[in-house]
């Protein structure tokens, strides 16, 4: 095994995205850090590297334990890094539930059936 792998590549085998070609595209867009710089899908990264990459999970800060171009298990995987990234911070009990839609008056928007009928009607007259 090379002591270097493409970071789109690492990123694919350590499960971060479910196709290369998603890990590629985040690569391109620039969701994509390798040591706080912005990283191509092309930069090798290397043991003890740290790669910032917006998943669609969110955030995720990982350094690099072991390199590896294949996907495997999870549990291969997880021993490609080592996790830093902080915990979400606890919601407040406010922050737990969604507000519920706004009601519209009634009469609003768009006419019913029974309304379209009336005015349907009204204009045979």
């Amino acid at each position: 095994m090379s002591d270097s792998v493409r970071v789109d590549k690492w990123l694919w085998a350590a499960r971060c995205f479910k196709t290369r070609s998603q890990a590629t595209e985040a690569c391109v867009t620039g969701h994509v850090r390798v040591n706080d710089e912005p990283a191509k899908a092309a930069k090798l990264v290397r043991v003890g590297d740290t790669v910032t990459a917006r998943t669609p999970g969110g955030e995720r800060i990982l350094k690099v334990a072991a390199l590896d171009d294949k996907r495997g298990p999870a549990e291969v995987a997880q021993a490609l890094y080592e996790d830093l990234t902080p915990p979400p911070e606890p919601k407040l009990p406010w922050q737990l539930f969604e507000a519920p839609p706004e009601r519209r008056e009634p009469g609003a928007g768009r006419p019913t059936k029974r309304d379209r009928r009336l005015i349907d009607h009204l204009k045979e007259l």
